[in-house]
């Protein structure tokens, strides 16, 4: 049986007056090797001391070595709590080095990827898989600005998506913000005559570019005149002249300020905007050329008109290789990337091409159908196009021979061997420019009531002004990118 007792034991020091008595209980057993009759208190506290059932009433206090041993159930020594945190340490400092070697190893993979997506770029085996995600925009979603007094004629829209400038045949340049939808800044139009003391155009405003770091705007007119423009402020900065016929088309080579130019005159001609100089004139035409562009390489791609061809030019080499493939004028061309292009021609086609072949990769006749009586009909001319680069998205738009005419978004097939039209947009007049935003997040259309490049027909119910239309993509959006082989 076990019995309970109170010890009127001596003050401990550590207990003060209130340690004196101590309730314990005692059991049989004490002194089993397995620790049951230990006397213990009532309700553990580390200031209780344990005392033996075979101890004298006035029991001396328990020697320090063995409550040292004793409090060890209840707190660690100083010694022991110094090597759990130096261990606690390593593991923080083991686990800092792996995920610092695994942030190592994907930034490293992440300038791997993005080099080898520049050489891929390079290359022209870059090909964004983006189409097979974009939905038709709701009406209410497409936003029409309108300050130009005459067809709008062209426009760009600078490199981080923020503006938009346009060009008209009224003369005057507009700048406008993307987000608000106001004008920035406006350049007026001069009157003809007024040459000598007007800053700006006095002609009809036919292609503008600018460069890729937003610094330089170009543009050309009919009066043979390429200006050039300081684009966050729209100063004037320079003149240049050479050209024997309207200039109609522009366009900054990619990373750098070199600006090449067509002109009706059937030459390309090389500028160095920085130096403000003229480098080189190119020749091989054999009528109007009616579009130009570039890239990153030292090379341009023309579109000849009613010579029917379209042309590679390598400026280094000073070379240039010949396309046949549309049974019309070819009035618009676009590189996709640096090896593949479209265009649009009068006879209502639009192609793809590569620069390796001499013929088209696809075409789509009648892509934006006909128009006229039956048996009569005429085919929509393809006005402009437009390429959102390295990816299988183009946009093509016509011109309006009534309120029906539209802008198209097509699908590239795979290695650019098919177009699959996606959707249509309508719009009432000449798609006289398209553009996509670098983002992809939108394509610009300038509309007017004529052609760009003459005054065939004019529509009067149709409305002078910039479209800007979302691409709305769908919920849920997998990989897109993807190289082509």
């Amino acid at each position: 049986m076990s019995s309970s007792f109170f010890i009127k034991g001596k003050e401990n020091p550590k207990l003060g007056k209130k340690g004196k008595n101590t309730a314990v209980t005692k059991r049989k057993g004490d002194g089993d090797p397995a620790g049951k009759g230990k006397v213990r208190a009532k309700k553990p506290n580390k200031y209780n001391e344990e005392i033996s059932s075979e101890s004298e009433t006035e029991s001396p206090a328990v020697p320090k070595k063995r409550q040292s041993n004793e409090e060890h159930v209840y707190e660690e020594t100083p010694q022991e709590k110094k090597l759990r945190l130096a261990k606690l340490y390593l593991e923080q400092l083991k686990d800092e080095e792996e995920k610092r070697a695994e942030e190592d190893s994907f930034e490293t993979d992440l300038i791997a990827g993005r080099l080898q997506e520049e050489v891929l770029e390079q290359k022209g085996k870059l090909q964004r898989l983006i189409a097979k995600d974009l939905i038709p925009p709701d009406a209410s979603e497409i936003r029409v600005l309108r300050g130009h007094k005459l067809p709008i004629t062209c426009l760009v829209i600078a490199p981080d998506d923020k503006c938009i400038f346009s060009a008209a045949k009224d003369c005057s340049i507009i700048k406008w913000d993307v987000e608000s939808g106001k004008k920035l800044h406006t350049i007026p139009g001069g009157r003809k005559g007024t040459e000598d003391r007007h800053v700006g155009h006095t002609a009809h405003i036919l292609c503008m570019a600018i460069s890729s770091d937003g610094k330089y705007l170009a543009t050309g007119d009919m009066n043979k005149l390429i200006m050039i423009w300081e684009a966050a402020t729209c100063k004037h900065l320079y003149k240049f002249t050479g050209h024997k016929g309207p200039v109609s088309g522009l366009s900054f080579r990619k990373g750098t300020h070199d600006l090449y130019s067509a002109s009706h005159d059937r030459s390309v001609k090389v500028w160095n905007v920085d130096e403000n100089a003229y480098v080189e004139t190119l020749f091989g035409h054999q009528d109007a050329i009616t579009g130009l562009d570039s890239l990153s390489r030292e090379r341009c791609v023309t579109a000849g008109g009613r010579d029917r061809t379209v042309r590679v030019w390598k400026i280094a080499e000073e070379s240039q290789l010949v396309f046949h493939g549309h049974e019309g004028s070819i009035d618009c061309i676009q590189l996709i990337n640096e090896e593949h292009m479209i265009t649009g021609a009068d006879d209502g086609s639009v192609s793809l091409w590569s620069v390796n072949k001499k013929k088209p990769l696809s075409t789509v006749k009648l892509a934006h159908g006909c128009h006229g009586d039956a048996g009569l009909e005429q085919p929509h001319w393809v006005a402009s196009v437009a390429a959102l680069q390295n990816s299988d998205t183009v946009a093509s738009g016509a011109s309006g021979c009534s309120h029906n005419s539209q802008v198209n978004v097509w699908k590239c097939g795979q290695n650019y061997r098919g177009l699959e039209p996606l959707f249509s947009v309508p719009v009432s007049g000449f798609v006289n420019s398209l553009k996509f935003s670098s983002s992809g997040q939108f394509l610009v259309a300038g509309v007017g009531q004529e052609h760009r490049l003459g005054r065939w027909w004019r529509l009067k119910e149709a409305k002078n002004g910039i479209y800007v239309i979302p691409l709305k993509r769908k919920p849920s959006n997998p990989e897109e990118a993807k190289v082509t082989e």
